[in-house]
């Protein structure tokens, strides 16, 4: 069963993103992003699909969103350029967009970001401000008033959720009959967007999150029927580091609430050891975050039915990778290719 919102006594509210906005968002955002494939995963137990999002050009979902909200923007105000706050693959989203309508973009990064990711931001055009993590977005608000900028926020946003959304209407148009679509979790923007798709679409169609069990702020949410924050020194501790989000948004939770029918965790040897499996197996590299879905399908895999698992983003450390593949030797499950399709 889907959750219930929040009010169960009143009127159903109306989602701030409707499969209206999403459809219009694939039309807004095609020939500037990449149509990534839906491929088989015959080595893994049950039957899964990978949507490979991390073969975009930064290498994450993350380019969907940033380009259909700049995209929505009055010539006249996209003109004075954009600024986000993001420590990776939001930032160089935003970086990429702004770089290809050619605006400013100003990315406020805390200074405790790797020197790969930085480099990566100013590599794609943007200006990068480093400031202690807890000051990101007071100061890219600053940033945004002395320059006239729009904020492109990385998941509570209408035209972002919408764009992330538009992965989902590929997925269906590639494959019939799906049992699961797994998500991964961090702030609900890929969720929310994918959810309204699949609701709409294909109501039959299950949508499941994925989050780490270091970093399960929306899985309790969901539970408890309103948003539940974590301590940002707990969710820090996952190695998955695109959902350490200790909170999912305003906008993305009754949304999640609607379309999401359950949110699972995985443990972090599970995520480290799908990492491997898509490396070995599938010969696709996944940072922990992106290999969500599939830890979870490996972990449960006669639970979830036909799955599709987004691969939301490939950006990984090469010490993580290296981690992966030294601490998962085994690869994936000892599940003949005969035995995976009962």
């Amino acid at each position: 069963m889907r959750a219930a919102p929040q009010d169960v006594t009143g009127p159903r509210p109306a989602l701030p993103v409707t499969i209206g906005d999403v459809v219009a968002a694939r039309d807004r955002i095609t020939g500037h992003v990449v149509r990534t494939p839906l491929l088989p995963a015959p080595w893994a137990p049950g039957e899964l699909w990978l949507k490979a999002e991390s073969l975009q050009p930064i290498g994450a979902f993350k380019l969907r969103g940033a380009v259909n909200a700049i995209a929505r923007l009055r010539p006249e105000t996209r003109a004075h350029g954009v600024v986000t706050h993001s420590s990776g693959n939001h930032g160089q989203a935003v970086a990429w967009a702004a770089r290809a309508a050619g605006i400013p973009a100003v990315v406020v990064m805390p200074d405790s970001a790797t020197a790969v990711k930085v480099a990566a931001t100013r590599a794609l055009g943007a200006e990068v401000v480093l400031v202690p993590s807890d000051r990101r977005e007071l100061v890219a608000d600053a940033v945004r008033a002395e320059r006239g900028m729009t904020t492109i926020p990385p998941f509570d946003h209408a035209d972002v959720i919408a764009g992330q959304g538009t992965l989902a209407l590929e997925v269906l148009e590639d494959l019939d009959d799906i049992d699961t679509v797994l998500v991964p979790v961090g702030g609900g923007g890929l969720i929310s967007g994918v959810g309204v798709a699949i609701a709409a679409s294909s109501p039959r169609t299950r949508v499941v999150g994925v989050e780490p069990e270091l970093a399960a702020d929306a899985r309790d949410s969901l539970a408890s029927g309103r948003r539940v924050a974590w301590d940002a020194r707990a969710t820090h501790r996952t190695i998955a580091d695109g959902t350490r989000t200790p909170l999912v948004g305003e906008l993305t939770f009754p949304i999640i609430q609607a379309t999401v029918e359950e949110i699972v965790t995985v443990s972090e040897d599970e995520i480290l050891a799908a990492v491997a499996s898509l490396a070995r197996h599938a010969r696709l590299v996944a940072e922990p975050s992106g290999a969500l879905g599939v830890a979870a399908q490996l972990a449960d895999p006669r639970r979830y039915g036909r799955a599709v698992a987004v691969l939301s983003g490939g950006n990984i450390d090469p010490a993580v990778l290296a981690r992966a593949l030294t601490s998962s030797p085994g690869g994936t499950a000892s599940t003949t290719p005969e035995e995976a399709h009962p």
